[in-house]
């Protein structure tokens, strides 16, 4: 944009000096440098270039250098880039030069080169850790570009001139009523600034109509003054509006103060200055929470951490008491800029001193217990290379308003902004656990926490799908006649953005034993060793899921030993088993032990067969079998196949007599 200074003009310390009669063009341009006039000061430059002798390199590299630096001062990072360069292969080229050539590609977007630029700059001054801020800086940047929150954000077109637009605040419960700053014709007094070439700004108000179009918007009458005014905030049932003024006076420095006006009627009285601080200091960006108590403001006064910082100070009766600095979450070297708080203490700023996109980048900062902030970028799309500022929210909801330099021209322009409503659905599939294949018509019970369940039947291809709500637990509970119940579990919360969740529920047939993986004995004993636990605690939940279900435990061991002592073996390591899952409060009437010994050996299925191809599929792994196998690495994986806890369904219409 040509204004730049728009930006933080409000808070410099404005003064507009008569040029002092001096013949050469060289001087003036220093002397419109130095009284902030960069606008003016860029002809008077390049005036200055064209009539400077060609031989004299180390004067037109000076002056290249303050055109560059001129531009990049009113906020102009293609201008500011071209002149840079130039200064960058000059005669001598300062340091400075090379890094605000590189900061002239971030803020116009071109996060490669400047990440180049950057590290050319490491090499000039190793020293200066600025460097890898920003080149992280543009790593995030096109990282957050690449993944978008998800803010939709539409230029607010019936309110943009062709002029800056910017710091809006609402008027109205409704937020119908809009106030805001700018700089376009209708803006009282005619004086043109140096900084900006642009008029002074004033505070406007907009109104909406049924068609939600915004009205031509107005100043606003009985605030504005000949001086700057702008970045209003409204309070009290918005009948008291705060705003910052910035005065200029040719002979004497005036800083910018804090305003405060009340609505009567529909006149506002006459602005009346908070006096938050000496008049010579800069008091600008007011914004304050909604009882009227802490005011948070932004000022360069002594005890900051440079640049333009953010400070509190808080209300008793009719005294503002001392202004405190945020401190080093919040501020930086940088400038931090246009505070807004929202009812629930949540604080946003603009800030060109963390790592950011661009120029001026929108953060979050959340009061934590300690009395420290947790501060987050707003990311893409709120953030873009250029300035982004002045946000505003509608109370509660994730919508609002912000100003940008996005659209290239080099002005603010107002922007709407909203989070749309997260939507969630689950589409899911119920199969056989042990062949993969669809289970149709099984019945799927979604429980959510919420208290709100529902119940689908899966298709042909044994799916089902229901819509979610945020911020919910979900269980979701597939049953068919033939399998244990099986479950999956999501959750919406936390969840920032729609999602559509995938989940497969197995069901497991009852028509065979069903082998309960890692169940460990240790050589000779029936103590189960607590590797076992993971897998006893999942038949826990699954009996807990199947409440109808009986079943008997079933422990199997090898052949090696007499028959009546592995008997003996398995059938206390069944009893282990039920002993376990009693402690863990299934129902002992819903469970029985049987050890079988040896006598019933496992027969090779595929899932074997793959993992130990050298067993036949469809063996019987006997004992004689076993022998017959070609080494003793193959007969002990045979028989600790053959060591196993199995159990199957006895009944499917248990009913427990504690109903």
């Amino acid at each position: 944009m040509k204004r730049f200074s728009i930006l933080l003009l409000l808070l410099l310390i404005f003064s507009i000096q008569e040029s002092p009669a001096q013949k050469r063009k060289s001087e003036r341009a220093y002397a419109a440098f130095n009284a902030g006039e960069y606008y003016d000061a860029i002809d008077l430059f390049k005036d200055t270039y064209s009539k400077t002798n060609t031989s004299d390199k180390t004067a037109r590299a000076n002056i290249v250098y303050m055109i560059a630096e001129c531009y990049r001062l009113i906020n102009d990072p293609k201008n500011a880039e071209t002149w840079y360069k130039l200064a960058v292969k000059s005669l001598n080229p300062k340091p400075d030069a090379q890094f605000w050539l590189a900061e002239s590609y971030k803020k116009d977007g071109k996060y490669l080169p400047a990440i180049d630029e950057f590290k050319k700059y490491k090499q000039i001054a190793p020293s200066d850790s600025r460097a890898d801020q920003e080149i992280r800086a543009c790593e995030l940047s096109l990282e957050w570009m690449r993944n978008p929150e998800a803010y939709k954000v539409e230029e607010l077109k019936d309110l943009n001139s062709k002029e800056s637009d910017f710091s809006p605040a609402y008027g109205r419960d409704d937020f119908g009523v809009i106030f805001f700053t700018s700089s376009r014709e209708d803006a009282s007094g005619n004086k043109t600034h140096g900084a900006t070439g642009q008029g002074f700004t004033d505070i406007f108000e907009s109104r909406i109509d049924k068609k939600s179009k915004w009205s031509t918007p107005l100043p606003v009458d009985g605030i504005n003054s000949e001086f700057e005014d702008g970045t209003p905030v409204l309070i009290g049932d918005y009948k008291e509006i705060y705003f910052t003024r910035c005065e200029a006076g040719k002979r004497e420095k005036k800083g910018c103060i804090i305003m405060h006006s009340v609505k009567n009627g529909d006149e506002w009285s006459e602005p009346k200055n908070i006096g938050i601080l000496p008049d010579s200091l800069v008091a600008a960006h007011p914004a304050l929470t909604p009882d009227g108590k802490t005011l948070y403001f932004v000022s360069d006064m002594a005890g900051g951490s440079g640049g333009k910082d953010i400070w509190v100070a808080t209300r008793s009766g009719n005294e503002w008491s001392k202004p405190t600095n945020l401190g080093p979450d919040i501020n930086t070297s940088g400038n931090e800029l246009f505070p807004f708080v929202r009812d629930d203490g949540t604080l946003y700023f603009s800030s060109d001193g963390l790592i950011g996109m661009g120029g001026l980048d929108i953060f979050k900062a959340v009061a934590q217990p300690d009395n420290s902030w947790v501060v987050q970028n707003m990311k893409s799309p709120v953030n873009s290379s250029a300035d982004d500022f002045g946000i505003i929210f509608e109370n509660g909801n994730e919508r609002g308003i912000f100003s940008s330099t996005r659209k290239g021209r080099g002005n603010d322009d107002l922007y709407a902004f909203e989070f749309p409503p997260l939507k969630f659905n689950i589409t899911g599939l119920v199969k056989d656990e042990k062949t993969g294949a669809p289970i149709t018509g099984s019945t799927v019970l979604l429980i959510a926490s919420d208290g709100n369940n529902l119940q689908a039947e899966t298709g042909a291809s044994g799916d089902f799908k229901f819509v979610l709500k945020p911020d919910v637990d979900y269980i979701f509970l597939a049953s068919k006649k033939g399998y244990l119940n099986g479950k999956e579990k999501e959750t919406t919360k936390g969840q920032e953005r729609s999602r559509d969740f995938m989940v497969t529920i197995l069901l497991t047939a009852i028509d065979k034993p069903i082998e309960l993986p890692n169940i460990f004995y240790d050589f000779n004993k029936w103590d189960l060793r607590p590797e076992s636990m993971v897998s006893l605690d999942k038949l826990v939940e699954t009996l807990t899921d199947n409440p109808n279900v009986t079943i008997e435990l079933m422990s199997h061991t090898d052949s090696r030993d007499t028959e009546e002592y592995n008997y003996e073996l398995s059938q206390k390591r069944a009893q282990s088993v039920v002993q376990y899952l009693i402690e863990k409060g299934i129902e002992p009437e819903r469970l029985s032990a049987k050890g079988y010994g040896e006598s019933s050996p496992k027969v090779v299925d595929a899932v074997i067969n793959a993992q130990s191809p050298f067993l036949r599929l469809g063996a019987t792994l006997s004992e004689q079998y076993i022998n017959n196998l070609a080494n003793d690495e193959q007969r002990e994986i045979a028989h600790q196949i053959n060591r196993r806890t199995e159990f199957k369904v006895l009944r499917t219409d248990y009913e427990s007599p504690k109903k």
